[in-house]
């Protein structure tokens, strides 16, 4: 009983067992009384048709036999047994008495006639239903007047057994029809809730695999109710979560990579200079110069891979102020002249004199570092780069472009996934996603557009006019 389903069929059971109880409820009481109530209405109506000539015949002075063949006419025509009752005063007012009877001669068969002793003192119709001889008889009583008061009474009645047949018939056939439709709800209900436990049995079965570590079982369930569209948006949460955890693993392994080549190369250094004990001046500048690189790309990894768990957990902050980006565009050019330099390339500023976004400068910073930096890696001595900032259809766009090569569309697809590297360069690989993913923290975006001869990564931020128009 502790199942889904067994609970489910109960519930059905229950309600379909009480729908039918208030049907029996709503009809078979009410049924009853309204036949009933006809029946009487039809007898007092009958009698009221027939009191006008047993009131003639009691004030012309008819005799007792005549009265009662009277009686037993009047019993014939209506089809209901007629009493006619002499209305005697005394202390305790009008009271019928037993004066024929369309049936019955003797007087001790009688019963109290309740309607009778109501119509005889009113001096109205009036009607009752009584038990006689254990059957529920209707009675109506007919007051019949001499010199304008009621005299006579007459007193039709009828059994009302074939009202409870009819009602007794009905009643057996909601019965019936209640135990047909209780069977037929119990099993449906059944089948119905078997069908949605089993449904719910295989949500929880992938769920179980889901808490186990298993992504790869969809739930088939094309229903389109609470239940399908549970699984439905069950079937999605797998595909992130496998997705997700792909992305995990494939970050732990290229993360291990990563981080596995500088300390193997430091490692390696510290080595041959444990091995050589007196290394020529130049050897040594160089085992320096190659640990120091190392240390440096240690670092800048630390770094990335800390700036990727903090946007993964939604706790990277950023402070949204006036940036002036022509401004920063020079200070990152003055920032890598050097390298540049060293590079034989050229970086120029161009762009509007006033390019302000709303925006967090740090990171926006940080986001022409990491452009100006690859385009340096990528690109072959010489190469000519430009950082320009322009304003453009309600927002701000800052454009750092090339005239290297290009990147190839395969390369191109897959630009700003986490550590991709290509295959022509060094590097963890994380810059352009942290780029992108920064740039849509600032509710900017990171686009990028490249063919033979020019590449183009474009950052676009919203502007300071357009933050003050929403408000």
């Amino acid at each position: 009983m502790n199942s889904v389903r067994n609970r489910l069929a109960a519930l059905f059971f229950v309600i379909t067992a009480a729908a039918i109880g208030f049907i029996y409820l709503y009809v078979v009481p009410p049924l009853r009384s309204s036949l009933t109530s006809e029946k009487l209405q039809r007898l007092e109506e009958v009698g009221t048709d027939e009191s006008g000539r047993l009131a003639d015949a009691i004030r012309r002075g008819a005799s007792e036999d005549e009265l009662r063949r009277l009686v037993r006419g009047v019993a014939q025509r209506t089809d209901a047994r007629v009493t006619l009752l002499g209305v005697r005063t005394g202390s305790a007012g009008p009271q019928p008495e037993f004066v024929g009877d369309s049936q019955f001669e003797r007087t001790a068969i009688l019963h109290a006639y309740p309607a009778a002793a109501a119509a005889a003192t009113s001096g109205r119709v009036g009607s009752a239903v009584e038990e006689v001889a254990g059957r529920r008889t209707g009675e109506a009583a007919v007051p019949l007047f001499v010199h304008g008061r009621p005299r006579w009474v007459a007193v039709l009645s009828t059994p009302l057994g074939e009202v409870d047949d009819n009602v007794a018939l009905i009643r057996r056939q909601i019965l019936i029809a209640g135990v047909i439709a209780l069977v037929a709800a119990l099993a449906a209900s059944w089948l119905a809730a078997r069908a949605h436990a089993k449904r719910l049995r295989r949500l929880g079965a992938a769920a179980e695999k889901v808490a186990d570590g298993d992504f790869s079982t969809p739930i088939p369930d094309e229903g389109t109710d609470e239940v399908g569209r549970l699984a439905s948006t069950f079937n999605e949460m797998q595909l992130r979560c496998a997705r997700l955890d792909n992305a995990r693993n494939e970050f732990i392994a290229n993360a291990s990579h990563e981080l596995r080549t500088p300390i193997f190369s430091l490692g390696g250094f510290v080595e041959l200079l444990d091995e050589d004990e007196e290394p020529d001046p130049a050897s040594r500048a160089e085992f320096v110069r190659t640990m120091r690189e190392q240390v440096a790309r240690l670092t800048k990894l630390a770094a990335d891979l800390l700036d990727l768990s903090k946007l993964d957990a939604d706790a990277l902050q950023v402070n949204a102020e006036r940036v002036d980006l022509g401004d920063l565009a020079r200070q990152i050019a003055e920032e890598f002249g050097p390298a540049s330099g060293r590079h034989r390339s050229s970086i120029e500023v161009n762009g509007d004199p006033v390019a302000v976004a709303l925006a967090d400068a740090d990171r926006v910073a940080q986001i022409m570092r990491i452009l100006v930096d690859n385009a340096l890696k990528h690109t072959p001595q010489g190469t000519s780069i430009a950082i320009e900032a322009r304003r453009r259809d309600g927002a701000v766009n800052l454009v750092v472009s090339d005239d290297g090569p290009g990147i190839d569309p395969y390369a191109r697809a897959r630009i700003f996934d986490r550590f991709y590297t290509g295959d022509r360069v060094s590097g963890s690989g994380l810059g352009l996603a942290i780029a992108r993913d920064l740039a849509l923290l600032m509710d900017g975006e990171l686009r990028l557009a490249s063919h033979r001869g020019r590449t183009e990564f474009t950052l676009r931020l919203p502007t300071v006019a357009a933050e003050e128009a929403r408000r």
